[in-house]
């Protein structure tokens, strides 16, 4: 009995330190894993958050317009592209455009977030920022397009073989009114619950591409403290990991129950 006690005490004292944040201290470097998460999550949050914009405004578009052009030049080609950029390795792609666009013409920067030896303030820290994410940004968005294209091309052809297409369409009904009126709103709702399922991968996808870009972010602090074997922080990054599966699934049913109300009677 008082073993379980001390078991209970332990697990409501490790519970009442996660709800304050607070991880205990690292082992490689001895501050508290709260600010080192804090310290790298706001450069991993905006590379991902870009990068999640852009692949699904673009998959969107491709997508769609592929599935209302099936079987034409353009389809076969936004198919080609996709299949490429599903089966495109992300480490390899980004040691690829090392070689050339870094090492080779010298166009962008190898690795890291700032120029050495230049200290930048204002408009001009920010655009070597910038300049330095192109890279790592431009693969997280090849890497992601691929297999969202052939969702949405895939989804977009079951709306247009259904009844109420046939009959808009036998109405006049076509083009961006058939869009917008149509198309859209049933795509929504899939594509919010992936949307909101990706938002895990926020940290686990950039584990590969910091470490190869040298950037400072959650990826890097995960790949370090697994070979340092820092427990606390990897526990720590592990939670965030958890508690953002969490917030992804409530944010998607919250936006679904908005768009379709009959989506909440379902649900109870």
């Amino acid at each position: 009995m008082g073993l379980i006690n001390l078991y209970g005490c332990s697990f409501f004292s490790w519970f009442k330190a996660i709800i304050q944040l607070d991880f205990g201290i690292s082992f490689a470097s001895g501050k508290l894993v709260r600010e080192e998460i804090l310290e790298r999550l706001p450069i991993t949050l905006f590379m991902n958050v870009i990068s999640m914009l852009f692949v699904f405004v673009l998959a969107l578009y491709w997508g769609i317009k592929s599935a209302m052009k099936s079987k034409s030049l353009y389809d076969k080609t936004i198919k080609q592209f996709a299949l490429v950029s599903y089966a495109m390795p992300s480490f390899y792609l980004a040691l690829v455009l090392v070689i050339f666009f870094a090492v080779e013409w010298k166009i962008f920067p190898i690795s890291g977030l700032h120029s050495q030896g230049m200290n930048y303030v204002g408009w001009r820290y920010f655009i070597d920022v910038a300049w330095h994410l192109v890279l790592p940004i431009f693969v997280m968005i090849f890497g992601g397009l691929g297999s969202l294209i052939i969702y949405v091309r895939s989804l977009t052809l079951n709306i247009l073989k259904s009844d109420y297409i046939f009959f808009a369409r036998s109405r006049g009904v076509e083009g961006r009114a058939l869009l917008i009126r149509f198309i859209l709103p049933n795509l929504s709702p899939p594509l919010v619950t992936m949307l909101g399922l990706s938002l895990p991968g926020l940290i686990g996808g950039s584990v590969i591409l910091e470490s190869i870009f040298a950037i400072n972010g959650m990826g890097l602090l995960f790949y370090q403290s697994a070979l340092s074997r820092d427990y606390p922080v990897i526990m720590g990054i592990l939670i965030i990991s958890s508690f953002l599966t969490l917030l992804g699934n409530i944010i998607a049913d919250l936006v679904l129950t908005k768009l379709n109300p009959h989506f909440k009677r379902r649900t109870l």
